[in-house]
């Protein structure tokens, strides 16, 4: 389904996409259903522990802006999704030396006489305050499951609050249960941007659009960004941790579209093209030499810059080769377990494969058969034709019961994941885990070669997992633990 930025809201990955939050089988038999009309179907879990919400996933994204405010149209119980906003992003800003001060989070805490009268003049009351208060340079109003069921009506207010609030309104429709898919949020926070804060571009520049999700945290990873643009010639501005409304109303000047993680960057980079023209980069994700080299080449050929780009690659090449090759040589062989998001997960996994190292098993948060230009995931793609062995695939939105019984029949050496809440669970059970956070862990001749030793680091340093072990007691029966892998599907 084409993206159309001038509706109110995005359809949902289900609608749009057709993805799917559970499968169980291999990577060569869900790669073949993508590519067949109706082949992949949504299952469905006998048993459910709790996942996430896409409101959560998109007023997170939105709350990364450093000069915005969020007004959470929902009950007050909703507005604990900003428990860990002020902390997390105000570091960020405050280690990037960018100011936060007009950043500001409310609620309308909706009570059940709202559920049956409407709350629309609180929610206008609300934003007047939150301006007056902070005085943002935009407002996002996020939806709730209770103003969206209730049908209040978010876009009906832009107009009466022209005078009052003379900077752009824009609602986000992230209510929670329009979606099993928490990306769902990526998409309605990207269409918001688009459809209230991008202006027409008035020149071009030498800018990239680089989408990510905090832009580095644990080394200069930015500035091993800028080091690969400086030699090509541009200027990375990256969205939206700590980015600006100035920033976001300029994006359709760019060059050029590129990200770290398609799941995240797909609606922003297929709608910037689509609306504006700025080139939207389909290339394997930095994640590894073979992404990074891909990444780089696709973006220097949009440039026109390619001969620039052969030339840093082979000097990263030359400084880091041999460093990657020692510390691989120790990994020969090594047995690896994968759950992160299907964009990270499909290039974990054809990292770790150029390790040396054999993938069991790939767990992905979702799985997106394609993206918003009709195309297999690139990294997907790439996978199916190249991967070393036919793994275990399976689709898994957190539920850690389904991690523990496959860790627990797989046993491998190492458990690779972005999410702590996971990793935590496989030391339990005695095997290491290393959470890869940082989306520039592997970015990189310099970030694969840190990854590769931390995950030797892990493998070979065993003592705290191996004490933890035995020290815990699961909350699992037995005869969970030896089910087959996809014993709670139907």
């Amino acid at each position: 389904m084409a993206i159309n930025v001038k509706g109110s809201q995005c359809e949902t990955r289900e609608a749009r996409l057709g993805s799917i939050t559970t499968y169980s089988g291999t990577l060569q038999d869900i790669g073949a259903q993508s590519v067949c009309s109706g082949c992949l179907d949504e299952k469905k879990r006998c048993f459910s522990q709790s996942s996430m919400c896409n409101s959560m996933c998109a007023l997170n994204q939105a709350a990364r802006i450093n000069d915005v405010a969020i007004v959470h149209h929902g009950p007050v119980g909703c507005a604990a999704t900003a428990m860990d906003v002020p902390n997390t992003w105000g570091l960020l800003a405050d280690t990037l030396g960018k100011k936060r001060d007009n950043f500001g989070w409310t609620c309308t805490d909706m009570t059940e006489s709202d559920t049956v009268f409407g709350a629309v003049d609180n929610l206008k009351e609300v934003i007047i305050e939150t301006y007056n208060r902070y005085k943002p340079k935009a407002i996002f109003i996020g939806a709730s499951c209770v103003s969206g069921v209730i049908g209040e009506d978010l876009e009906g207010v832009l107009d009466d609050l022209k005078e009052q609030v003379p900077v752009p309104i824009a609602p986000i429709h992230c209510e929670g249960f329009k979606s099993q898919i928490w990306a769902s949020g990526f998409d309605a926070t990207f269409h918001a941007i688009l459809r209230y804060i991008v202006k027409p571009p008035k020149k071009k520049t030498n800018k990239v659009n680089v989408i990510n999700f905090a832009g580095g945290t644990t080394w200069d990873s930015r500035g091993e960004v800028k080091r690969l643009f400086n030699a090509l010639g541009v200027e990375p501005t990256f969205f939206l941790a700590s980015s600006s409304v100035e920033e976001l109303e300029e994006m359709s000047e760019a060059v050029a579209t590129i990200s770290t993680c398609s799941t995240l960057s797909s609606y922003i980079g297929n709608g910037l093209e689509k609306e504006y023209g700025v080139p939207y980069i389909r290339s394997l994700q930095p994640h590894g030499i073979v992404g990074y080299e891909d990444w780089a080449r696709k973006l220097a050929k949009v440039l026109g810059k390619e001969k620039e780009a052969e030339i840093f690659i082979a000097q990263e090449k030359e400084k880091y080769q041999a460093k990657i090759d020692e510390v691989v040589a120790k990994l020969q062989g090594k047995r690896a377990m994968i759950a992160m998001g299907p964009g990270f997960g499909v290039n974990y996994s054809r990292i770790l494969q150029s390790f040396g190292m054999k993938v069991e098993h790939l767990s992905v948060w979702h799985f997106d058969k394609q993206y918003d230009d009709g195309q297999l995931p690139p990294a997907l793609a790439y996978q199916l034709e190249y991967s070393e062995n036919d793994f275990s695939f399976s689709v898994n939105d957190l539920q850690n019961f389904e991690y523990i019984n496959i860790l627990n029949r797989l046993v491998p050496d190492i458990l690779i994941s972005r999410h702590g809440g996971t990793t935590v669970w496989s030391h339990k059970i005695g095997i290491p885990a290393l959470n890869v956070f940082d989306e520039y862990t592997s970015f990189g001749y310099q970030g694969t070669l840190r990854f590769a030793q931390s995950v030797l680091y892990a493998i070979t340093n065993k003592s705290f997992t191996e004490n933890l072990a035995k020290r815990v007691k699961l909350p699992y029966k037995e005869w969970s633990l030896k089910q087959p892998f996809d014993a709670f599907i139907k």
